[in-house]
């Protein structure tokens, strides 16, 4: 039996290598290349080689396997991972009312999502990956909810190339906002920037294109923002729970299954808190956001391999309308409570 046991594993375990050893190289190269192209970035990158290789050159199934534990599993360490960067003190260094700024804005970007969503025809589950992505952390956010609301991976692989994409273009669009209607004002820019894109790396990136104080404090924002990844996740967690629940209701024959919180997200929280509290010194939380970096690459590789073009040409122009009117929207949100708050 354990001769069999470990036989399985071997197999498993091989059938796994080639396509990981795919994302691997295509996400080592797009960290290279981020260093020449750093407006776009390496998670970007890794995207679009992901995205053009996976249609193209490496589109058999021996790649699959590797793949799909890239993109899952890679992307599951990372998330617990970056816990162990992250510390509830942030919040106290942007006082109440930064707080609450952030509050709001990720509490509009979800409902806009949501809604708007609904009316250009989206699934539910498309649209809430779409509104965590967008409001939280981008493709963490994404990795990290769509087990929860059972979503299928043609949902989340596509969800996190919008996202990405939009973070991009949003990248390099509000440092120009930012010194055009604050003059690089420190609070506001670092609100703007920190509050609005969808990346740690895309916060980094842009808010540098102002100044090295905006890219602090836009970095404590973003933080912050990730800091509410937990809640996020539980909310939707009940919601879909109450959801079966009122459908168990109506077809008794089926058996409820509610949904639980998955490992990685709990992980986080306990990475979070253990670090808050010291227990994990600070050169293992450099060493442990380098690692889930690294991670999160790899695993966008394989979330670029698995995104199909027929997939992207059946979202249609729809697609693209939903991302530029999340994208519009965030920045107007943020806009107005930056007028309104600080």
């Amino acid at each position: 039996m354990m001769s069999f046991s470990f036989k399985h594993h071997l197999i498993a375990i091989q059938a796994i290598i080639p396509g990981l050893m795919i994302c691997i190289t295509i996400g080592l190269f797009s960290k290279w290349l981020g260093t020449f192209f750093p407006s776009l970035g390496a998670a970007t990158i890794a995207i679009l080689l992901g995205l053009l290789l996976g249609n193209t050159v490496f589109n058999q199934g021996i790649w699959h396997k590797g793949v799909r534990y890239s993109e899952s599993t890679l992307l599951s360490y990372s998330i617990v991972l970056l816990g162990g960067t992250l510390s509830y003190s942030v919040i106290l260094e942007l006082g109440f009312t930064g707080v609450l700024f952030i509050i709001l804005q990720m509490l509009l970007t979800i409902i806009f999502c949501l809604v708007v969503g609904k009316k250009l025809g989206f699934s539910e589950n498309f649209r809430i990956l779409m509104a965590t992505g967008n409001a939280v952390c981008g493709s963490s956010a994404i990795g990290a909810t769509a087990p929860v609301i059972k979503a299928n991976e043609i949902d989340k692989s596509i969800s996190i190339t919008l996202v990405n994409l939009t973070g991009t273009i949003l990248m390099m669009v509000l440092p120009f906002l930012a010194s055009s209607l604050f003059q690089n004002e420190t609070l506001q820019s670092s609100a703007l920037i920190g509050g609005v894109l969808q990346s740690v790396g895309q916060v980094v990136g842009s808010a540098a294109m102002v100044n090295d104080v905006v890219k602090d404090t836009a970095t404590i924002f973003k933080i912050v923002r990730i800091i509410f990844l937990v809640f996020i996740i539980i909310g939707f967690a009940k919601l879909k729970s109450d959801e079966f629940e009122e459908e168990h209701e109506t077809k008794p024959s089926q058996k409820q299954n509610s949904v639980k919180i998955p490992w990685y997200v709990i992980g986080f929280f306990i990475m979070c808190f253990a670090f808050s509290i010291g227990l994990i010194p600070q050169h293992f939380s450099i060493a442990f956001k380098s690692i889930s970096h690294y991670l999160e690459i790899f695993a966008l590789a394989g979330i670029g391999m698995s995104v199909k073009f027929k997939d992207l040409m059946r979202q249609g122009i729809k697609s693209g309308v939903y991302c530029l009117a999340i994208g519009v929207s965030q920045v107007i949100f943020a806009l107005g409570l930056i007028w309104l708050i600080f």
